[in-house]
């Protein structure tokens, strides 16, 4: 047992209940809100160093031995996935500073903030079914406050909708939950696993799984987008690059934790299916970024098309692919984080989010400019940047597994990709000047924490190689269930 494993859920938890009576104070709030965040950086960092060296660490709350108590589990895609949203958030969270306004900072901004951060935490170590929902419902309705916080009656409107889709998504969710406790008598993921194959997946079990990857879907945004492009529009660009490089997240990591332990005995069945949503997530995703000109729009249908880039990576199934899923999957947090904020930047600095209303900002704002370059050409996969090692990776594994046109749709929609960035590069930073230039914006606090996950970027693909055993160990335990069952039963 590691009592460690609770404690990126504890700490943001304890901070969020502290900032409640704190409305008033928003400096002290700042400052235990920062605080916190190094404080889940440095034991993610330590959990991280732990796994690696004892193997997959469990914890059983009040004691209760596998399947019959909650159990929290850490392997190594878990523990990675929690110290890169560490960084991102403490990011994000400094960003926030000089981006989100003084009036929603008074009202709970903070204190929402983290407990968006429970459930993102709590959805990548808990090792039951139920748990996992619980943890979406925490991480949701926190996000419902963000969304809707401001209330401009763009953000109304598209709350509306947020909350409408994720509440039939949760309702199939706990109907799902419920299907499989009737078919499979347990909801510890590593129970579930044993007894599925041991009753054999088919039938009435092929479809609780189809079930369980409509929910899952509607989440992340895997073909079932519609609502998205809209509703990460809605609020300031902190929200949108917590919940572009969290929230698509942790519906991505319960599609490839569910598909690849609880219902992996019939692979040609339920990777078939998210192959082709894959694909088409893709292609319509790259379509979308590059059919609009306002700066939102570009930057939610790219997130759209990673997550359709990753689910490919996860269909393939094969060891290469899926090490490039869990390497993509990082880089696309660290990523779309920092497109969201580059992007927030750019609309204050043109005073607009239109393209044809911006030019010249490469003259006042040099740094700013070649940083979304930089950015571009992550995204896109160019190295020495972070996308290139993921992506090489699952197109080896997708040609490895005979998927060569859909590893020709992940090549081309990165071409998209990078073409849809580089239009608001040479559109805003290098057409003509507006007639009515906006004044000079004070940008060098935000361009700082831009800078900083730019340099995690480029220190992420240049050193791939050292990466690469955590890598490989997440990997390990994706292609063999097996590992994550003998580590939680093995009491």
């Amino acid at each position: 047992m590691n009592n460690l494993l609770v404690m990126p859920i504890l700490i943001p938890l304890c901070t969020a209940v502290i900032l409640m009576f704190l409305k008033e104070k928003v400096l002290l709030q700042r400052w235990i809100s920062v605080f916190s965040g190094i404080l889940n950086l440095v034991l993610a960092c330590v959990l991280v160093t732990r796994i690696h060296k004892e193997g997959i660490q469990t914890l059983q709350m009040g004691g209760w031995t596998p399947p019959y108590g909650i159990v929290f589990v850490g392997d190594m895609f878990a523990a990675l996935l929690v110290l890169t949203a560490s960084a991102v958030s403490l990011g994000i969270l400094l960003y926030s500073f000089t981006s989100i306004g003084a009036e929603r900072e008074r009202f709970y901004y903070y204190t929402f903030f983290h407990f968006l951060l429970v459930g993102v935490y709590g959805s990548f170590l808990t090792g039951d079914i139920f748990n996992l929902f619980v943890f979406f419902e925490v991480m949701l309705i926190s996000s419902y406050a963000l969304i809707s916080l401001g209330g401009t009656k763009l953000q109304l409107r598209e709350t509306s909708k947020y909350l409408l889709i994720n509440i039939v998504s949760s309702t199939l969710f706990v109907a799902a939950v419920a299907y499989l406790y009737a078919a499979a008598g347990t909801l510890n993921m590593a129970h579930l696993s044993e007894r599925i194959a041991e009753a054999g997946q088919g039938g009435v079990l092929n479809v609780i799984a189809v079930l369980f990857l409509i929910v899952f879907a509607l989440k992340a945004g895997l073909f079932l987008f519609f609502w998205l492009p809209g509703s990460y529009g809605a609020p300031p660009a902190a929200v949108r690059a917590l919940f572009g490089a969290l929230l698509t997240k942790v519906g991505l990591y319960a599609i490839i934790r569910t598909f690849t332990l609880i219902f992996a005995g019939d692979p040609d069945f339920t990777n078939g299916w998210i192959a082709w949503m894959a694909a088409a997530t893709m292609i319509l995703g790259a379509l979308g970024a590059v059919a609009y000109n306002d700066i939102p729009r570009i930057l939610n249908y790219n997130v759209i098309v990673s997550v359709g880039f990753v689910a490919f990576g996860l269909s393939a199934g094969t060891p290469d692919a899926l090490d490039g899923a869990v390497f993509y999957l990082l880089h696309d947090m660290l990523g779309k984080a920092l497109m969201f904020i580059l992007g927030g930047l750019i609309i204050a600095a043109a005073g607009t989010d239109r393209l044809e209303r911006m030019g010249g900002l490469i003259q006042r704002y040099p740094l700013l400019g070649w940083s979304f370059f930089a950015l571009a050409l992550a995204l896109a996969g160019i190295p020495p940047f972070s996308g290139f090692p993921g992506k090489v990776l699952i197109i080896r594994g997708g040609l490895d597994a005979g998927m060569l046109a859909f590893s020709l749709i992940g090549l081309g929609s990165s071409l998209l990709v990078l073409y849809s960035l580089i239009k608001v590069f040479r559109l805003a930073f290098w057409g003509n000047t507006p007639d009515t230039e906006q004044p000079k914006v004070n940008l060098k606090s935000g361009t700082a924490v831009a800078a900083g996950l730019l340099v995690l970027v480029i220190l992420m693909g240049l050193g791939a190689e050292w990466v690469n055993p955590y890598i490989s160990q997440a990997g390990d335990v994706l292609g063999s269930p097996g590992l994550y069952i003998e580590a939680v039963l093995k009491e």
